[in-house]
């Protein structure tokens, strides 16, 4: 095979563009700009790690099922951590996604970081949802009761049966986790493909 014939590849025109793209220095840079040095990205790294734990407690939960984490205490434990986890998950990114909005994050072409981050947001409190309806307790029940009304009025109900638990539990363990995860990553190889948004120029008023 000649030159010419490996340049026109689909896997090598791939591999350029993504080096073009994500070279290795700005993929895994080893310094970044000193604005970086900030309490807001310390939320934004405190949310992935938060989401670390939440998925690998989960996992755990979904081996043992409901009657280790109802009636064993280190399955107890576990329930908890991941509750624990998925409450600092919530708080470290509305900080992170407010903080952001006020410092005005989709500029210089960086709107789809912005957007991404907002619609992990949304997919996060869908994900919590259906965790509350999968707990299979009478809190679960009561839950998945009240909201059943309220979501069937929308009409979303002929297809998102919040009484259903298997339904439910699919949607939290499978499909919610996989688009919060795709998400996150997308959001954080965009903010390295991008870059971090540096800080508002100074600008001086000139006064007669």
């Amino acid at each position: 095979m000649s030159y010419v014939d490996i340049e026109r590849q689909w896997t090598t025109r791939l591999r350029q563009r993504l080096v073009r793209l994500l070279p290795p220095d700005r993929l895994l840079p080893d310094t970044q700009p000193t604005y970086v040095s900030s309490w807001i990205y310390v939320f934004g790294v405190t949310t992935v790690a938060a989401l670390m734990v939440v998925i690998a407690t989960g996992c755990v939960l979904a081996i043992r099922g409901p009657q280790w984490w109802h009636g064993s205490s280190v399955g107890l434990f576990v329930n908890s951590l991941h509750l624990w986890s998925v409450e600092i998950f919530f708080f470290s990114m509305v900080v992170h996604l407010w903080g952001k909005f006020f410092m005005a994050a989709w500029r210089g072409g960086r709107a789809l970081t912005w957007m991404t981050g907002v619609v992990t947001f949304l997919t996060s409190i869908a994900a919590a949802f259906t965790g509350y309806l999968c707990q299979s307790n009478f809190d679960s029940q009561w839950i998945s009761t009240q909201a059943k009304d309220g979501i069937n009025a929308t009409g979303a109900g002929a297809y998102w049966n919040v009484l259903n638990m298997g339904q439910m539990l699919m949607w939290h363990i499978v499909l919610l986790p996989i688009a919060a995860v795709a998400l996150t990553a997308l959001h954080v190889l965009l903010v390295r493909v991008k870059g971090v948004v540096p800080p508002f120029a100074e600008t001086t008023e000139m006064r007669s």
